[in-house]
């Protein structure tokens, strides 16, 4: 049985603006890496850099966006940083996320699935980091979309 991760948090905004968080470089780089190189189309690049000097590692050098819909979901291809990369970067399929985006009655619902995890020691402890990661990641994204309306 594949294991998942799965996490949601509600954003104050509409499901196109939660949906740019995600497809919209400026965005990304204000709340999940620190460069960011998306191509908000079918089998455009998702690729995010945490250390820019050594784009090689700590990155999604290579992924891509998998299946889109504008404001209602995205899928992309996921790698994981330099000390799962000897197992996780090579797979095949990598590991992929899936986020879908739900209009509520006071913003958007963000349902957010990492899938495609193995079944041995070493991936379920790359897993497990991930799952954390996420929960950080989610909670900075509520966090921008709070600011940013603020100042709007």
């Amino acid at each position: 049985m594949d294991k998942i991760i799965y996490h949601s948090v509600a954003l104050r905004c509409d499901s196109q603006k939660a949906f740019k968080m995600f497809t919209v470089n400026a965005h990304l780089e204000k709340w999940l890496t620190k460069v960011a190189d998306v191509e908000p189309k079918l089998g455009g690049k998702y690729e995010l850099f945490w250390n820019p000097e050594d784009m090689t590692n700590d990155s999604t050098i290579g992924c891509k966006i998998l299946a889109f819909q504008p404001s209602n979901f995205l899928a992309f291809e996921w790698k994981g940083p330099r000390q799962f990369k000897h197992f996780m970067n090579d797979a095949s399929p990598l590991t992929h996320v899936v986020v879908c985006f739900i209009p509520c009655h006071d913003g958007t619902e963000i349902h957010l699935l990492h899938t495609g995890w193995r079944n041995t020691p070493e991936w379920e402890e790359a897993r497990k980091w991930f799952d954390r990661a996420w929960t950080m990641v989610l909670t900075e994204l509520q966090k921008y979309t709070s600011e940013a309306l603020k100042h709007k």
